[in-house]
């Protein structure tokens, strides 16, 4: 299930519509990652859980694919629903790469 090719994804939340950009920043080792543009905020493969969404600065699981099962993961993040939990909230948000 990889995604088109693109260095910029959008995270598109369903409860709301609200929409965030990660545009792709890869580490000095190679390793692909993407970073939000308004936080310290990154899309990276994790080696358990496959591809998340990682707070940085709380070193904590922020988000991750609902529907594919990280040996069914690809060299990019899923497309499509992701479940994130900050506290007490849930939401599902939809990923996709754009232009």
């Amino acid at each position: 299930m990889d995604a088109p090719t693109g260095e910029r994804i959008e995270m598109h939340r369903l409860a709301d519509g609200a929409i965030y950009t990660f545009v792709r920043a890869d580490d000095e080792h190679g390793e692909r990652r993407y970073r939000r543009l308004d936080k310290n905020i990154w899309m990276r493969r994790h080696p358990d859980f496959g591809w998340v969404v990682w707070d940085a600065y709380s070193d904590c699981l922020m988000g991750r694919p609902w529907a594919v099962a990280q040996a069914q993961q690809g060299d990019r993040p899923p497309a499509g629903d992701w479940v994130s939990r900050r506290d007490a909230n849930s939401y599902v948000y939809r990923l996709v790469f754009v232009a």
